[in-house]
């Protein structure tokens, strides 16, 4: 049974390509050190995805626990939100449905009218003490 290891990153501060040129053939000498018997990277609009594929759970396991795969991890290009690394095959499926964009919010869109609510106030007659009808 074949065991595979997905990272994903995804663009920030600068391109995951540029990290995938720094970084990746560190990762692949350290995946073929320890027992991958095939890798493949593919690029996205988004970022990059690398799916190595081990031939038992330790070696996939061995080779996360890895220094050189550690340095490259943290060295990703948005180190709080732009990783994603988990067991099995992933990534590079795509979506099957295109996403549609969504209406331009836009500077001279108008507010939508609000209801307004008729108040009558009745307000009395003031009228002074000395004029009031006492018989």
């Amino acid at each position: 049974m074949d065991h595979w290891l997905t990272i994903e990153v995804f663009d920030g501060e600068h391109s995951a390509s540029l990290w995938r040129l720094s970084r990746g053939d560190a990762l692949a000498e350290a995946a073929l050190t320890h027992g991958a018997e095939q890798w493949v990277w593919h690029e996205h609009r988004w970022g990059v995805v690398l799916e190595i594929e081990f031939s038992t759970e330790h070696q996939r396991d061995a080779f996360r626990t890895l220094p050189a795969v550690t340095a490259a991890l943290d060295a990703v290009p948005d180190p709080a939100r732009g990783l994603l690394v988990y067991p099995g095959r992933g990534g590079g499926a795509g979506s099957r449905m295109p996403r549609h964009p969504r209406p331009r919010p836009m500077a001279g869109a108008g507010a939508v009218p609000l209801p307004t609510e008729s108040v009558r106030m009745g307000l009395a007659e003031p009228r002074p003490p000395m004029f009031s009808d006492v018989s």
